[in-house]
């Protein structure tokens, strides 16, 4: 009889507690957001008022509406250029290439804000929605680039080559066989671009200036006074969102999210 080995035993406890420790808090925030308090310390009774009170919240609104405009600009451009860049990483197999487009994603975000940050100051750029629309396609880009890369490599190169024999340009080839090819890969980097902007604040923290406000800056600016239920939904909401573009896009590109 197969008996079960203590190391294995500490294994399986070691990634439930891991996985605990990553989603418990999750699951809190949640939760409490369904709580008829506005102290966070015990559960009182289920409320949909908090939900209620946040969409009463205009400068919440506000600041979603900013986070929305910049995640659909930045996600458009990011996905033109990185589909571009990831074709011709694909193509060239060149370092230099590799990493003038993988650089942004691979240094800390806090660097790119910085970087950035004086960046524009030196070219004079007024800091608000422009800013951080540049800053979200900068950083966005390469992740683009890897999943479109990825789709690339699984492709059937002899499918443009027949285009190319039968007489079409390389920009033909490229329009009617390659692009319909890899369209999932787009999709999935204009989805994933589009989550990696409308939730992120390290970057918009540096480039967004005093008058410019998104949806993390403003929760963050909720959360210095306290961790109310409204933080909680708008929290809640800010995940469902994130987590459902991220489903689409490993639907679209599996082998992208593989690791």
């Amino acid at each position: 009889m197969h008996k079960t080995r203590p190391h294995s035993i500490g294994l399986t406890l070691a990634v439930v507690l891991v996985y605990a420790f990553l989603y418990v808090p999750l699951a809190i925030v949640v939760v409490y957001s369904f709580n008829d308090s506005r102290l966070n310390a015990e559960w009182v009774g289920f409320t949909l008022d908090w939900y209620r009170t946040l969409f009463a919240n205009k400068e919440m609104l506000q600041a979603a509406g900013n986070s929305l405009i910049i995640a659909l600009v930045s996600s458009l451009v990011s996905t033109a250029l990185g589909t571009m860049a990831g074709f011709a990483l694909h193509r060239y197999k060149s370092r230099v290439l590799q990493v003038l487009v993988l650089t942004p994603i691979a240094i800390p975000e806090i660097l790119v804000g910085v970087s950035l940050l004086i960046f524009f100051v030196m070219l004079n750029l007024t800091l608000g929605m422009l800013s951080v629309t540049l800053a979200h396609i900068a950083f966005s880009m390469g992740f683009v680039a890897i999943v479109v890369r990825s789709r690339l490599s699984g492709m059937d190169e002899s499918l443009t080559e027949a285009a190319r024999d039968c007489g079409a340009t390389p920009l033909q080839a490229f329009r009617r066989v390659t692009l319909p090819l890899i369209m999932p890969g787009v999709l999935a980097g204009a989805l994933m671009a589009f989550t990696l902007s409308i939730d992120d604040f390290v970057i918009t923290f540096f480039t967004a200036g005093a008058n410019t406000s998104t949806l993390p800056l403003q929760i963050y600016s909720m959360i210095k006074i306290a961790v109310t239920p409204e933080v909680n939904a708008v929290s809640t909401l800010l995940m469902a969102l994130t987590l459902f573009l991220i489903v689409i896009a490993s639907k679209l590109s599996p082998s992208a999210f593989r690791s």
